[in-house]
Formats: structure tokens, sequence, C-alpha cells
């Protein structure tokens, strides 16, 4: 099994049950950044990319499943902790070319607001907030 066979098959079970603010399986949102990246690397980064923050999942799993020093590297990076402000969380994120591919895609699927049924005020904040990473993170290092 390639790794981003095994990443894929770890997003997908720990996932499971999770639904977007949308109503949709939340893996879909791995799996829509999974294919908007181009390296193997940004790929199977792209499918963890919550697995750590928002599951049981923890790093020293995915360092035991064999993924490489680099790929753990990003996903270290694109698991917010609560300690932090989020524009240093971003700014941490800037200098590593992998965390940095994923979370400009994980910004841009995250700030697409056509498929909500309704908008509220938390939600174009969101936006807002999205936007300024997302220019950010597109400035040169």
């Amino acid at each position: 099994m390639s790794d981003l066979q095994r990443a894929i098959e770890i997003a997908v079970t720990a996932h499971r049950g999770q639904t977007r603010r949308d109503g949709t399986p939340y893996v879909l949102h791995p799996l829509r950044l999974m294919f908007s990246v181009e390296s193997d690397n940004e790929r199977i980064v792209a499918v963890l990319h919550d697995v750590v923050e928002d599951t049981s999942v923890s790093m020293d799993q995915l360092k035991s499943e064999g993924f490489t020093d680099e790929i753990l590297a990003a996903l270290a990076l694109l698991t917010h902790d609560d300690g932090s402000s989020y524009e240093d969380y971003i700014d941490r994120i800037r200098p590593n070319p992998i965390a940095r591919a994923v979370k400009l895609a994980d910004l841009r699927d995250n700030s697409n607001l056509l498929e909500m049924p309704v908008l509220s005020e938390h939600d174009l904040t969101r936006a807002a907030k999205y936007h300024r990473a997302f220019m950010r993170l597109s400035e040169a290092t």
C-alpha cells in the first residue's frame, strides 16, 4: 500500500461520522484538497491535515505508520494549537513549502461560501479572516 493510500484510509476512518457546516461528510474536504495540490507529499499532508487537530489520531500514531519526517513536520505546522494566535500560526506555516501549499488549498476550500444555504455574520467574518491568511501566505517568504 502506498503512503497516499494509507493516508486516505487513515483519514476516512478518523473522520467517519463527522460532517461539515453544510452537512456533507467531512472527509470530502481533505479529499478535495488532495486533488488541488501538486506533489505526492502535499497530497498526503492534505488528506491528513485535520486528523491530529480534529480526531483522536496523534502525531505518534502517524509516525508509527511510517510517514516521513518531512510529512510529519508539515502536519505539525498545520495543527493549530489554541495557545497561539491565528496570525502566528499562519506565520509559522509560511516557510514550509508543503504546509504552505496545503494551507492555501485549505483556505480556498474553506472560503467557498457558494454551497452554504444561509450565510451568517460569523461565516462572513471567517471568510474575511481566511482571505487575510491567504494573502499573507501568498506573499513571498
